[in-house]
C-alpha cells in the first residue's frame, strides 16, 4: 500500500472480478496498480503493471511490491501453492523490492523475495530468492538439433520426430567461440 493508505481487501468473488478487469484495462501506471491495491496487494509508489499480468486471485494480500517497479506483460505471480478450497492464509508470500524490473512472460512462484534493484530476464521462472542488484534469468536459448522434416500439416508428428537430429550441447567451449550451425 502507498504510505498513508488503509489496507482494504475486497471479498473473494468481487476481488476476482476486479482482477479480471485489471488483467486487460489500459493504465499500467495508474488503473491497473490501483485495482490491484483495492484487491489487497501491498504496493509502493510509481509501479507499472503490464497487461495480462496474473496476480494470485486467492491471496493477493500476500504480495508486496516496492516503489519504482515494473512488471512486464503476461507475468504470473503466485502467492499460494495448495489444492482444495481456499484457506484463510497464504502459504507463500512474495516480496518484490524497490526498483525491480520483471521482464515479460515471467513466472514468480511462492516464497520468493526479489531484492532491490534486481532485473529479471524475460521468460524466467523465479523459484528462489534473488539477491539485490542482480540480473537474473535462464541461459540463452541454443540450437538443440536439426529438424530435417518440418512440423507442418504436410507431415506427421512421427515423421518430424524421426527427422530430428539432436545436438549434445557442449558447455566447455570458451565463451568467445560461437557454435557453428549444422
Amino acid at each position: 500500500m502507498a504510505r498513508g493508505e488503509k489496507a482494504f481487501v475486497l471479498p473473494c468473488m468481487l476481488g476476482r472480478l476486479v482482477h479480471k478487469l485489471a488483467f486487460v484495462i489500459p493504465g499500467g501506471g495508474s488503473l491497473r496498480p490501483w485495482l490491484h491495491r483495492i484487491r489487497g496487494v501491498s504496493m509502493g509508489k510509481n509501479v507499472w503493471i503490464g497487461q495480462l499480468v496474473y496476480i494470485d486471485d486467492l491471496h493477493p494480500q500476500s504480495l508486496k511490491i516496492g516503489d519504482n517497479c515494473t512488471i512486464g506483460l503476461r507475468t504470473s505471480i503466485f502467492t499460494h501453492f495448495y489444492w482444495g478450497s481456499k484457506r484463510p492464509n497464504s502459504n507463500g508470500k512474495v516480496v518484490i523490492g524497490n526498483d525491480v524490473f520483471i521482464g515479460p512472460h515471467c513466472v514468480i512462484l511462492p516464497n520468493v523475495t526479489i531484492g532491490e534493484g534486481a532485473v529479471i530476464r524475460a521468460g524466467t521462472v523465479v523459484s528462489r530468492n534473488i539477491p539485490p542488484h542482480t540480473f537474473w534469468g535462464a541461459p540463452p536459448a541454443e540450437a538443440l538439433g536439426v529438424a530435417q522434416v518440418s512440423l507442418t500439416a504436410e507431415h506427421t508428428y512421427e515423421g518430424f520426430a524421426r527427422g530430428i537430429r539432436l545436438h549434445v550441447p557442449r558447455h566447455d567451449k570458451p565463451e568467445h567461440q560461437e557454435a557453428k550451425p549444422a
